[in-house]
């Protein structure tokens, strides 16, 4: 069972701004954007009206690298922080092996979002670890982890 680590950018509302700026500068291939207010609503933690344009999820495609990227919301208590914004992103094809990975990165650490089926994946969570790094790990799906 093999896991994939990318980069992730946590944004301050301007990961619209941040994926123009790497197609320019990088040559960076859009592979999909989704919108917070694209999402499902949740009734206990309802967007703000001002956060639907927002980031929820974009992948990019540089050379042979992945990018991922969304813009943080404070009100569900992702608030942005300078320094804070790269978090590495793990993937596995394997729910049990997504499930493993997420325990043991939690042990001395602090879990943000606990495992939860987004509609972009079956299992998605985010902790950070013992020594402070952030990171996500997610199932990816069969068409890879986009929307």
């Amino acid at each position: 069972m093999s896991l994939r680590i990318c980069p992730y950018l946590m944004m301050n509302g301007n990961a619209r701004e941040a994926i123009r700026f790497y197609e320019q500068a990088l040559g960076a291939e859009v592979i999909g954007i989704q919108a917070y207010g694209d999402l499902p609503p949740n009734p206990n933690m309802p967007l703000p009206p001002e956060a639907r344009d927002l980031v929820a999820h974009a992948m990019l495609k540089i050379g042979d690298t992945e990018l991922m990227l969304s813009d943080c919301l404070p009100s569900h208590g992702q608030p942005w922080q300078s320094g804070s914004q790269v978090t590495l992103c793990i993937t596995s094809p394997e729910p049990d092996r997504t499930r493993q990975v997420f325990e043991a990165l939690q042990q001395g650490g602090q879990t943000i979002c606990p495992l939860c089926e987004m509609p972009f994946s079956p299992l998605f969570g985010n902790v950070t670890d013992k020594f402070g790094v952030n990171i996500t790990v997610v199932t990816d799906v069969p068409q890879g982890i986009m929307l």
